[in-house]
């Protein structure tokens, strides 16, 4: 599995992959956080990153399947997934390999976020005027969220050979995860009944408990059992090449 890990990060940061996301995404969040007029939190008047954790999700959506669409995809199309298969690994520490090394990359993507919180914490008035816990929270929620992302994303790349296909999947199944069910349950037929119980099937239920600074192990646990419950479906997909 370790070999697989450092394969792929060094893959990533070998060609322009890593440093294309990673400045894209800190890019973009900068233009929504200091730019934009809409957003921007100097017109805004509050020292707080509520802008940078609400689009962050969205930005992963789209930056998350474009690095994972390839890490099954690719081997599935030259044929060398059954070389793989036949080493002495497993199907699951061969997941994990890759799933680590997409996560590890939406660390690095995340850390020098953390210029825009001491930034925030500087030009609080007075200085330091800002909510530690849900900043704090908010950063790891959206780490988890991203972990989440990533399983969706490989498990998407071991459906299909065409790369295109495997990122669209993974935008898709992104988008119904995190933003779907809660338009779910607004539906007349659901909304006062299930609701609750279809809110919590989604992602942005559980982020957004994370990010008001109180670390709930319910739902730590649904990020964990999200990313498992993906990754067992890719080591599904990849024992059925076998049958």
């Amino acid at each position: 599995m370790f070999a697989i890990y450092k394969k792929e990060i060094a893959g990533f940061f070998s060609s322009l992959t890593a440093y294309i996301v990673m400045i894209s995404f800190l890019l973009i969040l900068g233009l929504f956080l200091w730019v934009f007029p809409d957003t921007n939190i100097l017109d805004f008047g509050f020292a707080n990153l509520d802008s940078l954790f609400f689009y962050a999700p969205w930005i992963f959506m789209f930056l998350i399947p474009a690095v994972t669409m390839r890490m099954f995809s690719d081997e599935l199309r030259t044929g060398t997934i059954e070389l793989l298969l036949t080493r002495p690994i497993r199907e699951m520490q061969l997941i994990m390999g890759k799933y680590l090394a997409a996560v590890t990359l939406v660390l690095f993507t995340l850390l020098p976020t953390t210029i825009y919180y001491i930034t925030i914490y500087q030009l609080g008035a007075p200085k330091g005027n800002i909510d530690h816990g849900a900043t704090i929270g908010s950063f790891i929620g959206l780490f988890l969220l991203g972990a989440a992302f990533c399983a969706v994303g490989l498990f998407s790349s071991s459906l299909s050979t065409n790369s295109i296909v495997a990122f669209i999947l993974a935008l898709f199944l992104c988008f119904i995860t995190y933003n779907g069910f809660e338009s779910l349950s607004r539906l007349p037929f659901i909304e006062g009944r299930f609701d609750l119980l279809i809110q919590n099937l989604g992602i942005n239920q559980h982020y957004q408990s994370i990010s008001k600074g109180v670390i709930d192990l319910r739902d730590v646990l649904y990020f964990v059992s999200f990313s498992a419950l993906f990754n067992l479906g890719t080591k599904l997909i990849l024992e059925s090449r076998k049958w």
